[in-house]
């Protein structure tokens, strides 16, 4: 049994992930259970996988280098996934030093500690907000990088990082540019569910920019199976960089219109775009696919209404 070291358990992308592989593998998480949005919510993911007896929590913040060097040197870990972050693009410009405290020091501390233990694979989240504003669709791996906001420059940081790290020290590092990924146990402040607390709180959902932007929507089942791929397929490279997309494109405004057809009749207050916002992100999965030969990703439509039926059925977003 693999014994797997995911950072950041408690939050929506590490907490899916882990559930999924639980089964056959060993996983020790970590997470500081920080309060950026609710702790509530974050432990119950952990509940969730307490419930499998191969999942073992610790409560770690990344900027403790000393305990996370600790966990690291008593445990044999084959694979790494580090998904702990500062998250959110917008309050980056409220707190900017905390992004760079916890995104960019922190994987400086995390990979400090695999130095010369032999992980087999080390994957890095990033985010598609590294490409900034672009005009040119889709977009592959090697276009420059142009982040617009302080928690995409972290991400940049980190790629930079990571190919070092790599490079001086013999790694396998994979870096994972993740793009609006969604779905069940997501974070409150995510699209979807905004959406639906304004209805059932009868309150106004405010719209920036009329819902003019686009979004590579991808499903939170389509990156763990993307990622469960990557584990057991052979990556030539010992440093790369893949977008994690559906490479199918939604704009906001049809998403509201779906959803007024066939859930509920939102009740719309129109906002000016926020400067932090891109207006569109389009991902060329080609590379990433052509590794994991996966190809089935789940449909918006469908998902949406699976998605409001499990918000219904889990009522947990009351906190």
């Amino acid at each position: 049994m693999n014994k797997v070291l995911v950072t950041g358990c408690a939050g929506f992308i590490g907490s899916q992930f882990s559930k999924k592989i639980i089964k056959k593998n060993k996983i020790i998480g970590i997470d500081n259970l920080d309060k950026y949005y609710s702790t509530s919510l974050k432990k119950k993911r952990i509940e969730e996988l307490k419930k499998n007896k191969n999942f073992f929590f610790y409560k770690i913040d990344i900027q403790n280098e000393k305990k996370l060097d600790n966990l690291i040197k008593k445990h044999k870990f084959k694979y790494v996934f580090h998904f702990a972050a500062q998250a959110g693009v917008r309050y980056s410009i409220i707190n900017p030093k905390k992004y760079t405290l916890t995104n960019i020091f922190g994987t400086i501390n995390l990979l400090n500690s695999l130095k010369n233990k032999n992980v087999k694979k080390i994957f890095l989240s990033s985010s598609s907000s590294v490409y900034g504003e672009q005009k040119k669709f889709p977009l592959n791996e090697t276009i420059k990088a142009a982040p617009i906001n302080h928690y995409a420059y972290t991400k940049k940081v980190n790629e930079i990082t990571g190919e070092y790290f790599s490079l001086l020290n013999n790694m396998n590092i994979y870096m994972l540019r993740f793009f609006t990924v969604y779905g069940q146990w997501g974070r409150p402040d995510m699209f979807f569910f905004k959406l639906f607390k304004s209805f059932y709180t009868k309150k106004k959902f405010e719209l920036n920019n009329n819902g003019n932007h686009e979004r590579d929507l991808t499903h939170i089942d389509d990156v763990c199976e993307i990622l469960i791929r990557l584990i057991k397929v052979k990556i030539k490279k010992k440093f790369d960089i893949f977008n994690v997309c559906s490479n199918k494109p939604v704009n906001i405004r049809n998403v509201v219109n779906y959803v007024n057809a066939n859930l509920f009749k939102v009740n719309i207050k129109k906002k000016p775009r926020n400067f932090l916002d891109v207006k569109k992100t389009h991902g060329n999965n080609k590379k990433i696919l052509k590794i994991v030969k996966y190809k089935k990703f789940k449909n918006y439509k469908s998902a949406i209404i699976r998605l409001h039926d499990w918000y219904l059925k889990n009522k947990i977003y009351k906190y």
